[in-house]
């Protein structure tokens, strides 16, 4: 792909030259959640996203609630909430490209420290208004103060998303926008519905002794709601990190505003990955659109009332909620950008089928459906926006595509109603069943087929695996880890210990083999690199030979070693049956090469499991040690190989990237500190490894001291 200059697709981030996207294979989704929580920066980034997003709901319930209470005649209070929606959604249509210039031109965290302070005004002053003056300009205010909140809201929003991947790793994007989604789309409305419950029953209680609650029902609301705004600014101001290179000042030399709308445009038109999501994007929300505008009359034509509307319409959150917290763990290892337009072609499937289902039962079903396929192809959306759009674009695609979003679906839900009532309504009888067939079915699946091609169009542009089938990387990613299938089927064991220079491995793979020895088992030891005569030769090449190798070509060696490696040792004492134990496996690769040498794990991992057919060990050891001290054990020998000869901040990244990896997948790793005695780490490598083989079994008693490395 080509990009012009200052648009480019970026490889390394200052902020993820040290992980991968998307997040690692086999990760649990909590412990995902909680590594990115205790980023400090993020975590009050997340604040800020909570609060103002519940501001957001609370504003949106109140200022309606105030709008009709204002009115007066059924008509007058339906324009009057019609007014405070279009007055919500229009600002975008202008100022949305223009906010993303201004996030890319700009300190973004004096941006959203100002923002979140004009919204604190804005809100405060409708209540104030409406104590002052009379309905009609309060109506106005309203309308008006809503128009501005909005405006202000759009230049918040893309320095708010922008600088979520510079505040974690870059494998930590996927986790760290799963949580704010869910918080926004998912907690947040929730918790918004039920304040503002709370607030009225409170109010109506006030207002039986206090005149003033009589005639400002919906005012504490707005209180609290301007608050919010008020202490997500507070909190912005000790998030440093979000001004980036920034540093509170305009770079010196930086294009202008309107130069830099030409070149986001650009970019966006000669961008794959962008027109991708575009076409997808806009197909999923001309399909929502087709919902939301529709949804009351299909009820209704299904013999609902209210209360089923408002249980289909609900389960449209369900479902997106569960898309955007549970999609990554289903989809494991499956490129995002295939996901993208996979979840867009799903929801559209489930769009189309829910439109032609004779119950409100099940057409809930796939309304769930629908939304969970949308909520994936969201967050897999952010995540590659967070990761393949470099910081400098960044705001400018961000805005762009939520001023698209906001512009498309205000055209759907301009466009439903005149169609459903064009297409009108028909009653067809079989037996004694009632099939109704009126505008909102053909609306349905007419949404649902623009968002199946689109979706379709979507995978075909943005697709990075093109030589691979596609229903083998879906069928593989659901599958997940195949290890504990493997050991039922041969009784084999993988088990890998890993860890820094000095940690001790080779000591603790020997005490291991001579306990499962003692106990009866087969079990084969090795190592990697150069297990085998051909593994031996490229050890020399790696470890030993002058002159020293390019980051790639070593990464390519260690692979290379690695599948001979696996071929004639690894896989074939497993299918025997045998455990294996082996001193370093793929996670070396992804902690020297991927972050030492400062190449993208996440191609490091792709040319690993190439190389071993995906073979995952059952176990990881990892022996955690301080680089110094394990640099000076192994110095204290003598005859250092190259790798052994690093920086001390080389050394430092590997174990920061063990520890990483460790974190991101806690079920299969084992972390021990290498600093403890070595009978100590024997002893809970045993009681691990014994759950593995007989897991109702107790761990076999210490075998006899064994000297220490």
């Amino acid at each position: 792909m080509s990009e012009k200059r200052g648009a480019v697709i970026s490889e390394n981030r200052a902020a993820g030259a040290t992980a991968a996207s998307p997040t690692p294979a086999g990760i649990s989704a909590s412990s995902a959640i909680r590594g990115v929580m205790r980023v400090r920066s993020y975590r009050r980034l997340w604040y800020t996203t909570a609060l103002s997003s519940l501001g957001d709901w609370l504003g949106l319930l109140a200022t309606t609630a105030l709008a009709t209470s204002l009115a007066n005649g059924y008509q007058a209070k339906n324009y009057a909430l019609g007014g405070v929606l279009v007055v919500k959604l229009l600002p975008a249509i202008f100022l949305g490209p223009l906010a993303g210039a201004f996030a890319d031109r700009f300190d973004r965290r004096m941006t959203m420290i100002v923002s979140d302070a004009v919204r604190f005004v804005l809100f405060l002053s409708i209540p104030l208004a409406h104590l002052v003056v009379d309905r009609d300009r309060t109506l106005a205010w309203l309308l008006i103060s809503s128009f501005l909140i909005e405006c202000v809201s759009l230049f918040w929003m893309p320095a708010k998303d922008a600088s979520v991947p510079n505040l974690v790793r870059r494998d930590q994007i996927e986790a760290a926008n799963q949580l704010s989604l869910v918080t926004t789309y998912g907690l947040t409305p929730v918790a918004g519905a039920g304040l503002f419950s709370v607030l009225s029953l409170i109010t109506n209680v006030l207002a039986r002794h206090l005149d003033f609650f009589k005639t400002q029902p919906v005012n504490l609301a707005l209180y609290l709601n301007a608050a919010t705004f008020l202490a997500g600014a507070v909190i912005v101001v000790f998030i440093p990190e979000i001004s980036g290179h920034r540093n509170g000042r305009v770079v010196e030399g930086q294009s202008g505003l309107l130069h830099l709308l030409r070149e986001g445009l650009s970019f966006i038109k000669s961008s794959r990955l962008v027109g991708g999501l575009i076409v997808g994007l806009v197909g999923a929300f001309v399909a929502a659109g087709a919902v939301i505008g529709a949804g009351k009359i299909f009820v209704t034509s299904l013999g609902g009332g209210n209360a089923a509307y408002g249980v289909l319409f609900g389960s449209v959150f369900v479902g997106l909620g569960s898309g955007m917290a549970f999609g990554p763990r289903i989809a494991r290892d499956l490129s995002r950008r295939r996901l993208f337009g996979l979840a867009i072609v799903f929801a559209a499937v489930c769009l189309i089928l829910t439109a032609v289902m004779p119950h409100v039962a099940l057409a809930t079903v796939f309304v769930l459906g629908l939304g969970f396929g949308a909520g994936v192809a969201y967050l897999a959306g952010m995540t590659l926006m967070g990761t393949d759009v470099d910081d400098e674009m960044r705001g400018r695609v961000f805005a762009m595509l939520q001023s698209l979003i906001r512009v498309v679906l205000i055209l759907a839900l301009a466009a439903v109603p005149f169609a459903v009532a064009q297409v009108g309504r028909k009653t067809f009888h079989f037996g004694s069943v009632d099939y109704v067939v009126d505008g909102t079915r053909i609306v349905l699946i007419v949404g649902g087929i623009l968002a199946l091609f689109a979706g379709l169009l979507a995978y075909r542009k943005m697709d990075d695996r093109q030589q691979g089938a596609v229903w083998q990387d879906v069928t593989s990613a659901l599958r997940g880890d195949s290890s504990a299938r493997r050991r039922m089927r041969t009784g084999g064991l993988f088990v890998a210990f890993e860890g820094g220079e000095g940690s001790g491995k080779s000591t603790q793979v020997e005490r291991l083999a001579e306990w499962l020895r003692e106990s009866g088992t087969a079990v084969t030891t090795t190592h990697e690199p150069g297990a085998t005569d051909v593994g031996a030769q490229i050890r020399r090449l790696l470890l030993h030979d002058s002159p020293a190798l390019s980051p790639r070509a070593e990464a390519l060696l260690f692979a290379a070693d690695r599948a001979h490696h696996v071929e004639s040792v690894i896989r074939p004492a497993l299918e025997a049956g045998q455990v294996v134990v082996t001193d370093r496996y793929v996670d070396s690769s992804l902690a020297y090469q991927g972050v030492g040498r400062n190449l993208q794990i996440d191609e490091v991992r792709k040319i690993s499991r190439w190389a071993t057919g995906g073979l995952q060990a059952d176990l990881i050891v990892l022996l955690d040690l301080p680089a110094e001290l394990g640099l000076a054990r192994v110095r204290g020998r003598g005859g250092e190989d190259k790798l052994e000869a690093e920086s001390i901040s080389f050394h430092e990244r590997v174990r920061e990237a063990f520890r990483m990896l460790a974190e991101s997948d806690p079920r299969r790793y084992l972390v021990l500190d290498a600093s403890l005695q070595p009978d100590v780490i024997a002893a809970k490598v045993r009681a691990a490894v014994s759950r593995l083989i007989r897991p109702d079994c107790a761990p076999a008693p210490p075998p006899k001291a064994v000297a220490p490395q």
